[in-house]
């Protein structure tokens, strides 16, 4: 017999006739606030489950199911969630992680198409080869995330904390990253030839200091106010791109055709390797 006891008192809030928990059905189950530390829930099936403030800190879910879950200031550091099913390609069905703590997590190849991370915590978490079109990441801190070969394709990664993450070889096309920070995140490419990609996004008043933009595909972006200092822009695409009022002091600008950017009151006197047209205006 094996029983899901409450976090806080202890209570039996469910039990089960079996030795684990791997593959079992727990559909539309009241899981709220379930100790369900360390426990195995590979290939689980937990859609529509309500597990608000319950504890998976260690557990292994690697393949379940959690579509219209509810896990909303969960705990799940460290629990292994690779290839699991939480999102979709309609919002309703996809799961609610608002204020979830997944430091340290396996979210590796997950589907995680418009769920919901409002002021979540991934520090540190693993979204490799992940799918998080339109997801909603909200103020979320991503800090140290693994994430190369991620798609963030409309993501909205507003207010967002991404300062060291490496999303090399990501897409983030058309996705919202306005005032987020972005300090020393890698955004090149593991291959010679590769490119990460965040065109269309919009990025005012994001903090890239420091970031590693080589090779980056970067057109028609807004990127107003932003703080590019010490960023390495090399051999960057940015056609189409506002870069005004951008502070670029020290950032490197090497084969960066800058004829369609528009960089009105940018300090490119302080910018490296700029080659400026000498048609443009309004440059500090």
């Amino acid at each position: 017999m094996l029983e899901i006891k409450h976090l806080v008192t202890g209570e039996t809030l469910a039990s089960f006739d079996a030795h684990t928990l791997a593959g079992a059905d727990l559909r539309e189950m009241n899981l709220r606030q379930a100790d369900l530390r360390d426990t195995d829930l590979s290939g689980a099936h937990l859609q529509q489950a309500d597990l608000v403030e319950a504890d998976l800190s260690g557990a292994n879910l690697q393949g379940a199911t959690l579509h219209k879950a509810h896990l909303n200031r969960a705990q799940l550091r460290h629990a292994n969630l690779s290839g699991t099913r939480i999102g979709s390609n309609v919002k309703s069905n996809a799961a609610m992680l608002d204020q979830a703590d997944l430091s340290g997590a396996d979210i590796s190849r997950a589907d995680l198409r418009n769920v919901s991370f409002i002021d979540a915590k991934l520090t540190g978490a693993t979204l490799t080869r992940s799918d998080l079109c339109n997801t909603d990441f909200l103020r979320a801190d991503l800090s140290g995330i693994q994430a190369h070969d991620a798609l963030f394709i409309k993501a909205n990664l507003r207010e967002v904390n991404l300062s060291n993450a490496d999303l090399r070889d990501c897409h983030l096309n058309d996705s919202i990253l306005i005032k987020a920070d972005l300090r020393g995140v890698n955004l090149e490419s593991k291959s010679k030839d590769g490119f990460s990609a965040i065109n269309l996004a919009n990025l005012e008043g994001a903090n890239l200091s420091g970031a590693k933009l080589h090779n980056i595909s970067a057109e028609d972006c807004v990127m107003r106010n932003v703080n590019l200092s010490n960023a390495d822009l090399s051999s960057a695409l940015l056609s189409g791109t506002i870069l005004r009022s951008a502070n670029v002091t020290n950032a490197d600008f090497s084969g960066v055709e800058l004829a369609t950017v528009a960089m009105d009151f940018a300090n490119f006197s302080q910018a490296l390797n700029a080659d400026i047209p000498s048609y443009k205006q309004n440059l500090r």
